[in-house]
């Protein structure tokens, strides 16, 4: 399978490492990016051949990621439009609907949508795809493959769900930070140093999240088994019930949903 990536950026630097951890070879790749610090960082860091422009070489792929960012996409896309035959359309832009992509390219169907998370950085991602109904079963194999090279992946039936994947994977890698420099900052109000109260922090945050992956039971019953009665876990859930915490991430959840739908609309207009 041979890939072309419209954009060097971070998210495409990251998904190029993982497919050459899965096999891949450098000469499966190909990138087309505009800034030549950028090319050469590529080249030199993952061997692949990197593009300064359009060529309709580059084109000449079976997958083609869309990896710039959602203000520059129509511009950028423009020249793809005559060279589109059977190749699959991957976008990773946040916010872009299928549709305002599909005219952007002249009426192309072969497109599937997808929303990774930071984490995809270090390969610990999870990205949410959907796909126009002209996507075949292999063609979104293709494009899940490409994407699983970041962590895991999460099909979804209907687009509007888009707007909630971001607002609870993509988002929360933010959400979690919160919680770790609030962790760090009680830490160190309570005498420990800031690197003890950095690892104290990031591992416990760490160990809970695999014990919850690993466990079969719910988070439900696994913070309840370290709930004692009269204890000081008890003591510090009682506060953060009286302060919201729980009803204020899920606001800023449902937010963070309602901003995307939001500029899910004025990114797909023109």
């Amino acid at each position: 399978m041979k890939i072309t990536f419209l954009g060097g950026g971070n998210m495409a630097s990251a998904l190029i490492g993982g497919l050459l951890r899965q096999g891949f070879l450098p000469s499966d790749i190909e990138v087309v990016e505009p800034l030549a610090e950028t090319r050469t960082q590529l080249s030199g860091r993952h061997g692949v051949f990197c593009h300064a422009g359009p060529e309709s070489l580059a084109w000449a792929a079976d997958v083609i990621v869309l990896a710039v960012k959602p203000q520059q996409m129509k511009a950028a896309v423009e020249p793809l439009v005559p060279c589109l035959s059977r190749q699959v359309v991957v976008s990773i832009a946040a916010g872009l609907p299928l549709e305002a992509l599909s005219r952007w390219l002249g009426g192309y169907r072969r497109i599937v949508r997808c929303m990774p998370n930071t984490p995809a950085m270090i390969g610990a991602g999870v990205t949410g795809l959907v796909a126009l109904p002209e996507v075949s079963a292999t063609e979104r194999s293709a494009a899940e493959r490409v994407l699983r090279s970041a962590g895991s992946t999460l099909w979804i039936d209907e687009e509007s769900q888009m707007d909630a994947i971001t607002a609870v994977s993509g988002s929360g890698p933010a959400y979690v930070f919160l919680f770790i420099e609030a962790l760090q900052q009680a830490a160190a109000e309570l005498g420990f140093s800031p690197e003890q109260s950095r690892q104290l922090a990031i591992e416990t945050v760490l160990g809970a999240a695999k014990l919850a992956e690993q466990s079969p039971e719910s988070t439900a019953t696994l913070r309840e088994r370290v709930t004692s009665k009269g204890g000081t876990t008890e003591a510090a859930l009682r506060v953060m019930q009286e302060h919201g915490v729980k009803e204020g991430i899920v606001a800023g959840v449902h937010a963070a949903c309602a901003r995307g739908a939001e500029l899910g609309k004025l990114l797909g207009e023109g």
